[in-house]
């Protein structure tokens, strides 16, 4: 069930301008770009000027009768015209341009970072909101990157320019005009606070979105089997319902926003008209006309510069969520040391470790010492630390107390990727890329390796059996998560892929527990196979699949409660002797 997640939100309320001027540091490859943007814009607030005169002379010439203003008047009008195009073109092609050059570093820097971060990242967050931060958040970042940016440099600029203007043709009429300023400047702050809250709680709503359409995807034949259509249903209708509430919400503070704003200018141009009307001196109509165009002109880049703190508060709760992410530490390797292909010996000394969010320690002061090229057999009832055990091994968890070694050198010692080179691994969960047969075998090596490599693991995995009968054979598309395959099939791709790797140490994570009897018979020959020379921890169930390991632990709460071989082990008439009875029993009444 998608559960209300706020990891990615800041622990505290970080400075929006502070947020925005670290986005804008994203600027810095791209500024000659923005320069030329910046240079059309300006083109383009100088048009607008322009238009402003030109209205000034063309009334001036109505009332003088020139003949010459005939043809230079609207000649004027054309090249403001051009100008003005000329600028908008410029500056919105070389904006985007840089926008979305910043969003797709920012997506690319987002996704490499979680290529490194610790597992417990992963363990603390919906899967649904990590892959709502990296497409609707930062997508939410181009309306502050390319929307605000565009619209705060070209109104601004054309306000800039027709301010000065107006100052330069009556400087006390401005002054008036401009009096209603400081209460637009605070109807904007408040504003945008609001928008940023509601855009924070709208990122929230997307991706219980997703997470609810990923689990409903990913678990569809459950949910047909258990009938919980109308459960999923429900659920997705809950979290559409609330993302429409939050961007009604926000419809609702921008729609109002526009209104008050368009009173304010009006309330503003009414004042000045009387003013002008019935205080001030002008020189002329065409003065008048030509001061009253300009302050028409100025009103629409005002409103709109109204709207721009707002969309930048928008973009700054999404970037807030993608900073902070950011700026999580990446996996620790403080390892310094790099050792060639190990033998493969492994000691746990006294290692104990408890999952953050459970109170019961996983493991407790395990002992246990392999030499190189055994097979060791770990089994014991779900929940007993098996599997704990076996993520020890590669670093993805790090031991609260205690010490693993690996050939007598510590594993905190070593890079981590030296560490998971030695190490290949097959879990119960299967993972499958898109891609092809071959590619999903050669996962992270496929540069490195000959079709004849992916061919000789296809052979010892007994995958070649069935890929001979696809349509292109390994190169044949196996769809997301191999969809296109069956259970079995995926598992022995999978098998296939750690005996590629050839590493000296493998992890047999419930490696055969979607195999039927045929096909764990033809891989339980293939693995006993490639085991030959390599330290082997298998974690498995089904106890039929261990009885020739050179040691069986048996686990519980996180302890060992016995270990020996498969024939010790059932004299001694303990744990694992009724553990193989209890299955034997179930196996005889199949």
């Amino acid at each position: 069930m998608a559960s209300k997640n706020t990891s990615l939100r800041p622990q505290a309320e970080t400075s929006a301008w502070n947020i925005y001027g670290r986005l804008l540091r994203y600027l810095k490859p791209y500024v000659f770009w923005f320069c030329l943007s910046v240079v059309g814009y300006i083109v383009y607030a100088c048009a607008n000027v322009m238009y402003s005169h030109v209205m000034e002379k063309l009334v001036a010439a109505i009332e003088s009768d020139d003949a010459a203003a005939r043809w230079w008047v609207p000649t004027q009008i054309v090249i403001a015209t051009l100008l003005r195009g000329a600028g908008m073109f410029v500056g919105g092609y070389f904006m985007a341009k840089v926008a979305f050059n910043v969003v797709n570093d920012l997506r690319v820097q987002v996704f490499n970072h979680m290529t490194h971060l610790p597992v417990s990242a992963f363990d603390a967050r919906p899967s649904g909101h990590m892959i709502s931060l990296i497409t609707y958040n930062i997508n939410g970042v181009t309306v502050a990157a390319t929307d605000a940016l565009k619209k705060g440099i070209r109104e601004g600029a054309t306000v800039i320019g027709l301010l000065a203007w107006l100052f330069y043709l009556d400087w006390k009429l401005t002054l008036m005009f401009l009096s209603v300023a400081p209460i637009m400047g605070l109807l904007v702050t408040k504003v945008a606070k609001r928008l940023r809250r509601l855009s924070s709680k709208v990122q929230d709503s997307v991706g219980d979105i997703t997470q609810v359409s990923s689990e409903m995807i990913n678990g569809y034949k459950v949910m047909r089997t258990f009938g919980g259509e109308a459960y999923e249903q429900q659920r997705f209708t809950q979290a559409s319902k609330k993302n429409y509430a939050q961007n009604m919400k926000i419809v609702i503070t921008s729609a109002a926003n526009a209104p008050v704003m368009h009173l304010l200018i009006a309330v503003s141009m009414s004042l000045l008209i009387y003013a002008a009307l019935s205080f001030m001196q002008l020189e002329s109509t065409a003065a008048f006309i030509g001061y009253i165009t300009a302050v028409g002109l100025i009103v629409t880049p005002i409103r709109q510069l109204g709207e721009v703190a707002p969309m930048i508060l928008k973009g700054v709760a999404a970037a807030d969520s993608v900073f902070t992410l950011l700026d999580e530490a990446p996996e620790a390797d403080t390892g310094t040391r790099t050792l060639g292909r190990v033998k493969g010996e492994v000691e746990f000394r006294d290692v104990s470790f408890r999952y953050p969010s459970q109170e019961r320690a996983a493991l407790s002061h395990f002992n246990l010492r392999v030499e190189p090229g055994k097979v060791v057999a770990l089994v014991g009832k779900s929940g007993s630390g098996k599997s704990t055990l076996v993520n020890l091994l590669p670093r993805f968890y790090d031991p609260r107390s205690g010490d693993i070694l690996l050939d007598s050198v510590s594993i905190r010692e070593l890079r981590l990727a030296n560490l998971r080179e030695q190490i290949a691994l097959v879990n119960q969960q299967v993972v499958l890329f898109e891609g092809s047969v071959a590619d999903n075998i050669a996962y992270g090596r496929r540069e490195h390796v000959s079709a004849e490599q992916i061919k000789q693991a296809a052979d010892l995995a007994f995958v070649t059996e069935f890929v001979q009968n696809l349509p292109q054979g390994f190169d044949t598309l196996i769809g997301e998560g191999g969809a296109r395959l069956s259970g079995g099939q995926r598992q022995r791709i999978a098998i296939a892929r750690a005996i590629l790797k050839d590493a000296p140490i493998l992890i047999l994570d419930e490696a055969t527990s979607a195999l039927d009897n045929e096909s764990e018979h033809m891989i339980q020959a293939a693995l006993e196979s490639v085991m030959k020379g390599r330290t082997t921890f298998v974690v498995a169930h089904r106890l039929s699949t261990i009885e020739r390991a050179d040691l069986i632990v048996v686990m519980a709460d996180g302890e060992i409660v016995e270990q020996g071989t498969h024939q010790a082990l059932l004299a001694l008439n303990g744990h694992y002797a009724r553990l193989h009875s209890r299955q034997f029993d179930d196996d005889s009444e199949r």
